[in-house]
């Protein structure tokens, strides 16, 4: 097989006539080519007079490969290789603790390789759940085990299910087909920013979850893991909501980035943590037909082109750097929060991505020498100290404003871009929530983000505060073999643990350490 890369296509591509469209731009006869797939496709909107596709796509040939090869200089030879899950020589137990993307994959690959697999998730099923966040969104009761930040499918379940990543790692393939498996979009096999959408991820978590079941797993919900026991500094069980003991032989934590309670008992517990630097800021929202115009120009509303997202960043003066994350083209600002008198909020999108607004968090980045003492847990309290400020400035809702109001000064007043959060919004100072640092970074990011997409720093754009989530402020130290440092048996893993930065990188992790679980027993076996 032959792949063919970096091949530009017009907008109007038959592309449910690939094979032909192919010989038409390579001027050959449809007939050379058995089959055509495609592997790649992104929009190139540097010209925003001439707007394209460039896509590669991979080959059967009813020709020499070698001369097809020679006279396409963008065209090269392809191997395909399909993921081989290990097997454990003997039966054991492993509890994995987390049932979002890393402890999804983790247990689907723990199951498969013969494992006896236990999984505690501290939230409820994805259906439950689902209630939980709903009812929340109306009324503003909240669960704090069952929210956006906890259950069945982890935070990245409400926040678009985008899978886009920055990591070169092979198994993202397996875990973009493993999500087309249980029900994705095949395109996400191919688009250059892959997403899902809460609606349709909603269905795939609860089809991953049932096949890992029929498979032989056991997954408790409602199980908040709140002790673990060792012996001779190796991991034997662990306890559920201060009752129930599960003995087990290794445990996989694939916590999430929010469990702050667990990060507690960790520490209790002496396992070994860092600090590490993560990140603090806003939602920006604007008029979604307005960044489909600065970014698509004359082309913006092609029915080919969907909803245009955006990817931004800046180093400023100060040696801060601000950037766009989590955008969300056609989207909704959700409140995220997963604690009582605290606010946070995330993005997300569904599938066809037809909301009003856009909108992307932008972030400042909080370094470890930017936190108070030494205490290794400093970091949560810093996220917490903002929430809990926000939620008190905002009489228990959403802290808004407007670009026009924290970076130019003007007197708050909403014009054509309505927030789209519920249940409840209200006006709040960004300075009074943010350290000074922090609010000075955002409104030069903001204004030079004005600069590189027309309109972004409009006075009417709203900002709705605090994004503190985004990634965790601890890592749960861990040597070559992906355990602990201190304790044998115990696997740190996913975004939580420290490893990754989103639903690709966090599943890929899952695996990862699942691989490594595998070799841990076999190297018991064989001893």
């Amino acid at each position: 097989m032959v792949r063919l890369n970096n091949l530009f296509l017009d907008l109007n591509t038959n592309f449910s006539d690939l094979q032909n469209e192919i010989a038409k731009k390579l001027n050959i006869k449809p007939e050379i080519i058995r089959e055509a797939k495609l592997l790649r496709k992104s929009v190139d909107a540097r010209n925003k007079n001439d707007i394209k596709f460039c896509v590669s796509v991979l080959l059967k040939l009813n020709c020499d490969e070698a001369k097809f090869i020679k006279r396409n200089k963008n065209a090269s030879l392809y191997k395909e290789e399909k993921y081989v899950y290990k097997k454990a020589n003997e039966k054991h137990t492993a509890v994995v603790v987390g049932f979002g993307p890393a402890g999804m994959f983790a247990a689907l690959t723990l199951i498969k390789a013969g494992v006896n697999v236990i999984v505690l998730e501290r939230g409820k099923s994805i259906e439950e759940r689902e209630k939980d966040v709903n009812r929340f969104f109306k009324t503003g009761e909240l669960n704090q085990n069952s929210n956006i930040q906890f259950g069945e499918g982890g935070a990245g379940t409400f926040s678009d299910g985008k899978l886009n990543t920055g990591i070169k790692d092979a198994l993202c393939k397996e875990v973009l087909e493993s999500f087309v498996n249980f029900g994705a979009n095949s395109n996400i096999l191919y688009e250059a920013k892959p997403h899902i959408g809460t609606d349709i991820l909603k269905n795939v978590v609860k089809n991953l979850r049932e096949e890992i079941i029929k498979q032989g797993a056991a997954i408790k919900f409602n199980s908040l893991v709140t002790d673990f026991a060792c012996k001779n500094n190796k991991i034997t069980s662990v306890t559920v909501n201060n009752g129930e003991v599960v003995n087990c032989d290794a445990v996989i934590l694939a916590i999430g980035h929010s469990a702050r309670d667990t990060f507690a008992l960790l520490k209790e517990k002496s396992v070994q943590l860092c600090r590490k630097p993560f990140s603090v800021g806003v939602r920006i929202e604007h008029k979604r037909e307005d960044i489909d115009k600065a970014m698509y120009g004359s082309f913006a509303g092609h029915s080919a082109l969907g909803a245009a997202d955006y990817k931004l960043a800046t180093h400023l003066q100060n040696g801060r750097g601000v950037y766009s994350f989590c955008m969300c083209p056609g989207g909704y600002v959700v409140n995220a929060s997963s604690q009582e008198k605290a606010v946070c909020i995330n993005g997300m999108s569904y599938s066809l991505r037809d909301g009003e607004n856009s909108n992307s968090a932008l972030l400042v980045e909080v370094k470890p020498e930017d936190l108070k003492g030494d205490d290794v847990l400093e970091g949560c309290r810093f996220q917490q100290n903002i929430e809990k400020t926000a939620y008190t400035l905002a009489n228990g809702g959403v802290p808004i404003t407007t670009v026009g109001n924290f970076v130019y000064n003007l007197p708050f007043k909403l014009g054509k871009v309505k927030p789209t959060v519920l249940p409840k919004t209200e006006y709040v100072d960004f300075n009074k929530i943010f350290p000074e640092f922090v609010s000075s970074s955002l409104k030069q990011g903001i204004i030079n983000f004005g600069k590189n997409i027309n309109g972004f720093n409009n006075e009417e754009a709203v900002l709705l505060a605090p994004e503190t989530r985004s990634s965790s402020p601890i890592r749960i130290l861990r040597n070559q073999e992906k355990q602990a440092l201190n304790i044998k048996g115990l696997f740190p893993a996913g975004e939580g643990a420290g490893y990754a930065g989103g639903i690709m990188s966090a599943a890929v992790d899952g695996i990862r350490v699942a691989e490594a679980v595998v070799d841990y027993f076999n190297l018991q076996t064989n001893n």
